[in-house]
């Protein structure tokens, strides 16, 4: 897939299994993983953090394919889901790293435009997520206000 803001064209990048079915040497049943992901939330991991530790940890590889669904909607049939994203909140931390880099170096160019370019991704993202409904429609972002958000 191309980059969005580069000329680079590459492929890599983790894939999925091909192959759709729960694995014959899985000894955990669908209950058992929901159970884990909601206690796995509480002890404060975001989905992204549950699905990484119940493949390490627990070797469940694909918790789609043993329950039938995401994390995300198991976190929201329980009504545990955070209301912001996981996504947005990560980009939004990432804009205030580099406006704090930003402030004690004023010449760096390559930051600015790193800054950019997040500041663009999230407000594609906003707006991805208020037609989606995940977002209320009227939810704004404020640049400045950004650190209140984390």
């Amino acid at each position: 897939m191309a980059r969005r803001y580069s000329g680079a064209k590459g492929k890599a990048g983790s894939k999925k299994p091909i192959k759709k079915t729960v694995p014959s040497w899985n000894r955990y049943s669908a209950r058992e993983v929901e159970m884990l992901v909601i206690k796995l939330h509480k002890e404060g991991k975001t989905p992204s953090q549950i699905g990484l530790h119940l493949r390490d940890v627990y070797g469940i590889p694909d918790v789609k394919i043993l329950c039938g669904k995401a994390i995300t909607t198991i976190l929201k049939e329980k009504k545990i889901l955070d209301p912001m994203p996981e996504d947005l909140m990560a980009l939004i931390k990432k804009l205030i790293m580099i406006k704090k880099h930003l402030e004690e170096n004023k010449q760096d160019k390559v930051a600015l435009r790193g800054l950019q370019l997040t500041e663009s991704k999230i407000q594609r993202l906003i707006k991805y997520y208020k037609k989606s409904g995940r977002l209320a429609k009227d939810w704004t972002y404020d640049v400045n206000k950004a650190k209140l958000y984390v």
